[in-house]
């Protein structure tokens, strides 16, 4: 669908997708939040206050929501001004030190210098964004280019299986994607990525279960700083001091 159809679907109901994350978004990403952001960032970059997210495709923002009172610092973007406009309506109901942990961009994910999404990143979400295969290779070796040292990218969507053994979702199969089709995708960054997921999970609906693909990666981050003693266990010369200069 095109965003026109996307504002004319966000505007059948209140919440189309409801308000709570997706589970298998929570799973992956609950304290997380944790490692940062005290861990590594982007090198000459003054360390952030908050863990940074970038969620791609937000809709209606139930994931961005749910990131931000976690304590995540989001960009949230959707083409659709309606998804967009409900996920800001909601954010109002919230605290003010939450709602302003999001930024709201009305944007195309295919243009995300022009939207002014330059990162980095301490985790990226692509949840449910289903995309012409050209373009969400190009969005996710963006997506890998936008990661900090040991930032995460979570990659979730319709499985073509769930066509046939599942329920509901994107029906057009060129849009579906399995996990290899992620993992191949990723290749040209895979010397910066540690594939950690790439699976098949089941997800409840009010019929019988969805089928979606799974991909979790992580850009690894820098090699330990190993200390004199530790380098002596292992056959290795400390620094040479003789070369220093005079105190």
């Amino acid at each position: 669908m095109d965003a026109a159809a996307w504002d004319e679907f966000y505007s059948r109901t209140e919440l189309v997708w409801g308000a709570p994350p997706d589970d298998t978004v929570v799973e992956q990403v609950f304290g997380l939040e944790r490692r940062f952001p005290d861990g590594p960032h982007a090198v000459g970059e003054p360390r952030p206050e908050l863990p940074r997210a970038l969620d791609l495709g937000c809709g209606e923002g139930r994931n961005a929501l749910w990131l931000a009172t976690h304590g995540w610092a989001v960009d949230a973007i959707d083409y659709s001004q309606a998804g967009v406009d409900k996920g800001r309506t909601v954010a109002s109901r919230l605290s003010r030190s939450v709602r302003s942990r999001i930024r709201w961009h009305w944007a195309d994910v295919n243009e995300l210098d022009r939207a002014g999404i330059t990162g980095p990143y301490e985790l990226i979400l692509i949840a449910h964004l289903h995309l012409p295969a050209e373009q969400r290779r190009a969005l996710l070796l963006r997506a890998a280019d936008l990661l900090v040292p040991e930032g995460v990218l979570v990659v979730l969507g319709n499985d073509p299986a769930n066509l046939t053994e599942g329920h509901g979702g994107e029906q057009d199969p060129a849009l579906l994607f399995t996990p290899d089709d992620i993992v191949a995708e990723l290749g040209p960054a895979r010397d910066d990525l540690d594939i950690r997921v790439a699976e098949r999970v089941r997800r409840a609906t009010e019929n019988r279960d969805a089928i979606d693909s799974l991909v979790v990666a992580t850009r690894p981050g820098p090699p330990p700083i190993r200390d004199d003693a530790e380098l002596e266990g292992l056959g290795v010369d400390g620094p040479d001091e003789s070369a220093a200069p005079p105190r």
